[in-house]
């Protein structure tokens, strides 16, 4: 907000007068908060810093230790800088004293050789403070503006870091009080020197008060919370202390992320939207980048030296726990319990909803023990819901970033095939769900589509024509390996009546559903049929 002292020399008016910097050049960047005209050598008391001290000499002395005196208690109150007309005391240069004590206390001593108008001096410099002061406040007005607007709009947490780092030019990112990043925009930087060892370089740098610069990390900060519940921290990465309008869009920034956690309490938290972003991510990218491990890392979830395992949680909604609660209700508190349970085991984990399931990728340390940790962890999260049912299922262990999309699908496909079969256990995995696991790993693929229309087709269009039910019926009978007094008892059908529909299933089909192989096609068809189905129709 304040010109320096150079800015201060380059003025035209001062420029006539040839200045000429005899001492303390170190201290040309220091800001000048007013000009002051003092000839007295008594002025320091009443002065209150960050003046530029103008004066011909006139009421100085010559002695060398008074001068010396003059300049320390100039530099005590924190002076800008000290200008010296040499005309009508001293005429050629200033005395041996007063430049060693200006330089020795590091305080700018200007002189001038040419008589200078006072006077003009002062209206120039302070007509430039007032100026920048006025521009200051405009700035912080339009900053008021753009942040205001932002919050009634409802902006995402992304679009208000975007707005800061357009401000102020500089990084920015959005952490937890425990340090965990929870967004950042990088001001067109590399996110990859941003974001590397963040929760160590963060934890000790602290300010003392709600908003403050630390010189020694170039870090303005300030805390994120509202109604006395403080529960994360903005920082600006700006290297040098930030002028009063970066302090202003910070404040007014956090107050913004506040407001927007308040009004979007029945939505996914920071927490989950940034560890979804990542999964997201992961998830599209077979070779994630080297810039996602450090996001990864950077929400405290180190991704490369560590043992992924995907894992997928799936609620088991029947028609009354729909009635209770919604399904995006579900996978929430399904997430927090997820999360929870993973730092109970004392394992860092991205944990996230989609639309039909919760995600996590467990990241361990090569010396974990992966069955005890996932075990704990299941057992968990269906005593955190016991109310509501729930299917824990886990990828294969992978190696590295490269292998987590691979154990996340599986982990998927695990749990939607281990849905569909009703087994009660604490964890499924792949070895578990066998043909219905193999058969939901292949359920994009377009042979397997086709395959169940060849084999069910005829039967599917009987029942949509007619409205009976051999679908349903053949699927009794495979289910219970072709007995079919089982079966007829399964589909709640006399014996007689049961009968006669697989008659009419073997006439619709041409096949005889006693040969072992076409009971085995038929039955891989229903599971195929069903999940597909399952896809095109998810519960919830």
């Amino acid at each position: 907000m304040y010109p320096t002292v150079a800015e201060v020399l380059a003025l035209p008016v001062l420029r006539q007068g040839r200045p000429h910097v005899v001492a303390g050049a170190a201290g040309l960047d220091a800001p000048v908060r007013w000009a002051h005209v003092a000839e007295v050598a008594d002025i320091a008391p009443l002065l209150r810093g960050g003046e530029l001290v103008l004066t011909t000499g006139v009421a100085l002395p010559d002695d060398g230790a008074a001068l010396a005196r003059y300049v320390a208690d100039l530099a005590g109150v924190g002076v800008a800088g000290v200008v010296v007309e040499l005309v009508r005391h001293w005429s050629e240069k200033l005395p041996p004293s007063l430049v060693e004590a200006a330089d020795r206390h590091g305080v700018p001593l200007i002189t001038l050789s040419r008589e200078t108008r006072f006077v003009s001096v002062t209206e120039a410099v302070n007509g430039l403070i007032v100026d920048a002061q006025v521009a200051e406040l405009r700035a912080a007005e339009r900053v008021h503006e753009t942040f205001t607007a932002l919050t009634v709009a409802g902006a995402e947490p992304g679009d208000i870091l975007r707005e800061v780092a357009r401000l102020t030019e500089h990084p920015v990112v959005l952490e937890t009080l425990s340090h965990e990043v929870l967004a950042y925009d990088s001001a067109g930087a590399d996110p990859g020197e941003l974001l590397p060892g963040w929760p160590s370089r963060s934890r000790p740098v602290q300010v003392g008060e709600r908003t403050g610069f630390h010189p020694g990390a170039g870090w303005l900060i300030t805390v994120v919370g509202a109604r006395g519940h403080d529960w994360g921290r903005l920082v600006v990465v700006c290297g040098d202390p930030p002028p009063h309008r970066h302090v202003v869009v910070a404040e007014r920034a956090a107050s913004a992320l506040a407001v927007h956690r308040l009004v979007a309490k029945d939505t996914d938290s920071l927490e989950r939207q940034a560890h979804r972003a990542i999964l997201t991510e992961l998830l599209a990218n077979p070779v994630p980048p080297a810039e996602l491990a450090a996001r990864a890392s950077a929400l405290g979830v180190p991704l490369t030296g560590r043992l992924l395992v995907g894992v997928a949680v799936r609620p088991r909604i029947t028609a009354t726990a729909k009635t209770a609660q919604s399904t995006p209700v579900l996978l929430r508190e399904l997430a927090e319990a997820t999360a929870l349970a993973a730092r109970r085991a004392k394992v860092s984990a991205l944990v996230a909803t989609d639309d039909t399931q919760v995600r996590a990728l467990i990241a361990l340390s090569p010396e974990a023990g992966v069955d005890a940790v996932l075990r704990r962890l299941a057992t968990d999260v269906h005593e955190a819901r016991s109310g509501a049912p729930a299917v824990v299922a886990v990828g294969t262990t992978g190696s590295g970033p490269a292998e987590a999309r691979r154990t996340l699908v599986e982990a998927a496909q695990v749990a939607a095939a281990a849905l569909a079969e009703n087994a009660d256990r604490v964890v499924h995995r792949l070895d578990d769900v066998r043909l219905r696991g193999l058969l939901h790993l292949l359920a994009g693929d377009e042979r397997l589509t086709a395959f169940a229309a060849r084999e069910l087709g005829p039967l599917l269009s009987r029942d949509a024509a007619q409205g009976s039910r051999l679908v349903q019926a053949l699927r009794h009978y495979c289910e219970h390996g072709g007995n079919k007094s089982a079966a007829a008892a399964a589909a709640h059908t006399s014996r007689t009546a049961y009968y006669q529909q697989l008659a009419r299933i073997e006439q619709v089909l041409g096949v005889r559903l006693e040969d072992p192989e076409s009971m085995l096609s038929l039955y891989v068809a229903l599971l195929a049929h069903d999940i597909r189905e399952a896809d095109a129709h998810p519960t919830g």
